[in-house]
């Protein structure tokens, strides 16, 4: 018997959206205790994505992370916007993030470039940033 398939598609589906409820990270003790959500579960996936390099750890998808390697070595005036579009695309994979804003670059030494911005979540704004060496 071939399964029947005709109408499937004509059905409603209802999309429920996953809960941010994760492990609370302990970032000063380098510990995993409790429990968080909301925000802070937000805060924890801005850091977890920024520190982690795309295509680089098979347990991850190829969605998760940001590309920084190859930005080593190139000039400043493709490491900046480079740094915005690859951030913003990183961290816009997260459906509780619905915008990346207000960049701003700080050179602190030669060959380091650190970038800060503000994350606009459906739980509230925050302000993150990294520092790349280039």
């Amino acid at each position: 018997m071939i399964p029947a398939t005709t109408g499937f598609l004509d059905r409603d589906f209802e999309i429920v959206k996953q809960p941010g409820f994760t492990y609370r990270m302990c970032m000063e003790e380098g510990t995993v205790r409790g429990y968080t959500d909301g925000l802070e579960a937000v805060r924890q996936a801005v850091y977890k994505i920024l520190m982690t390099e795309r295509y680089q750890y098979i347990m991850y998808s190829w969605n998760y992370g940001t590309e920084l390697r190859d930005l080593f070595g190139e000039p400043v005036t493709y490491v900046c916007p480079e740094l915005k579009r690859r951030i913003t695309e990183a961290l816009l994979q997260d459906d509780r993030i619905l915008e990346v804003g207000d960049f701003e670059f700080d050179f602190p030494r030669k060959g380091v470039v650190h970038v800060s911005f503000r994350v606009h979540s459906v739980y509230g704004d925050l302000d993150a940033g990294r520092e790349v060496n280039f």
